[in-house]
């Protein structure tokens, strides 16, 4: 699933991001949810804001608030899940990987039961157009195979890149989204090492 602009449920945004968090770490210290306004307080913005924040994160399911409670905002269970954060993915270049790979907080929407899945954080604006940016954190599912029109982790002679997996007089090649970009047409075997499924975002 691509993360174009009229598909918000595979995006967390960094200060929605920001308020989960908050909510699970100040559950696990105090034994109870926060208030709106100590979430406002933890992000520095107004109540307002946090309201909004949060009516976001139940529309995508991440919590539940109940009525007529101060301390009414609660994690939905299972709503998010852990995955490593392994390194770089740039348009041309190698994967950079990290000598202490990070935890990563993602929506469980974006995995499923089986199979194994990855972050990476993305440089470069060669997929801008299908709305990943510099900076973003992409979700990745690992495996070897993928389907026509999937944005793929793939690797050439030229290194690992982000891009869409297309064909040619059945040939595979790897189409950027960005106008500015040109197709690659890989000279030797293109090897896919995973389909992008989902990422958070960077930006605002």
């Amino acid at each position: 699933m691509l993360a174009k602009s009229n598909n918000k449920v595979n995006t967390i945004t960094p200060g929605q991001k920001t308020v989960l968090e908050f909510i699970f770490r100040y559950i696990e210290l105090h034994g109870y949810s926060p208030t709106l306004q100590e979430i406002a307080d933890e992000i520095e913005y107004s109540l307002g804001t946090a309201q909004h924040y949060v009516e976001e994160l139940e529309k995508k399911g991440f919590v539940r608030k109940s009525k007529n409670k101060s301390r009414a905002v609660l994690p939905v269970d299972g709503s998010s899940v852990t995955v490593m954060k392994l390194g770089l993915i740039a348009a041309g270049k190698p994967i950079e990987h990290v000598e202490n790979p990070e935890p990563v907080l993602v929506p469980k929407s974006m995995v499923s039961r089986t199979g194994q899945y990855y972050a990476l954080e993305v440089r470069g604006d060669s997929m801008a157009d299908d709305g990943i940016w510099d900076k973003d954190i992409i979700v990745v599912k690992h495996q070897f195979t993928a389907e026509e029109n999937d944005t793929v982790v793939a690797v050439t002679e030229d290194g690992a890149t982000l891009k869409q997996l297309k064909y040619k007089d059945g040939k595979p090649y790897l189409q950027p989204k960005n106008r500015n970009y040109s197709p690659i047409f890989p000279k030797g075997k293109l090897e896919i090492r995973g389909k992008f499924v989902g990422l958070i975002r960077h930006h605002p």
